[in-house]
């Protein structure tokens, strides 16, 4: 899975900000230092960044920072969880998650008076993939077994959820970013889940 790539210059050009913003955000954690990536060009040495992540990042700082102070923002943007409990109720009324979702975490793992950020986010990965119609019940299980199992490892850090089927067989795996993976012929790549990106839209949700 190849990353396309944008240089400062074009991204500057096509965003229409300074090189000054650019790294005042990167200073304030808007921005991770990982996606300042340092390439050899026939130039010499070029900044890069992931193209679609650093434009859509960007978007969402111009679109929120007048509403919100910069160290606010950097805090929901960033890959760190949030400290909160909340119980079943809350979390379906808020259309957090669905009550589908929450019967199925009961029935796997046993009922809880609340859930912490770190199962919720669980949930809400879960509730998008089954609502995708592209997981079926076991491999839901499986996932989330995964997740409890090994995303502790990553916590605070950017990493991705992949899940792929090939010949009826479905597997999932978790893995750094940013990095390059290379399945073998005939393996289709069900869905890719940026778990930063999951934790940024589950706070939003839950401001």
């Amino acid at each position: 899975m190849k990353t396309d790539l944008i240089s400062k210059k074009e991204l500057l050009e096509l965003t229409e900000i300074s090189y000054g913003q650019l790294y005042r955000w990167k200073r304030k954690n808007l921005i991770p230092e990982e996606w300042f990536i340092r390439k050899s060009t026939f130039t010499g040495q070029e900044t890069f960044f992931p193209k679609e992540r650093i434009l859509e990042r960007i978007g969402k700082i111009k679109n929120m920072k007048g509403d919100i102070s910069l160290d606010d923002l950097a805090n929901m943007l960033s890959p760190n969880l949030m400290k909160l409990l909340m119980n079943e109720e809350n979390l379906v009324n808020r259309n957090i998650v669905s009550k589908t979702i929450i019967d199925f975490y009961i029935q796997e793992k046993g009922k809880k008076d609340e859930y912490d950020f770190e199962k919720i986010l669980y949930l809400f990965i879960l509730d998008k993939l089954f609502k995708s119609g592209k997981i079926n019940f076991e491999e839901g299980k499986n996932i989330l077994n995964l997740l409890e199992e090994n995303y502790p490892k990553y916590k605070g850090k950017n990493c991705q959820l992949i899940f792929i089927r090939k010949l009826g067989i479905s597997s999932s795996c978790l893995i750094s970013e940013p990095s390059e993976i290379h399945f073998e012929s005939n393996t289709n790549i069900i869905e890719s889940l940026n778990i930063s990106k999951q934790i940024e839209e589950l706070k939003i949700k839950i401001a």
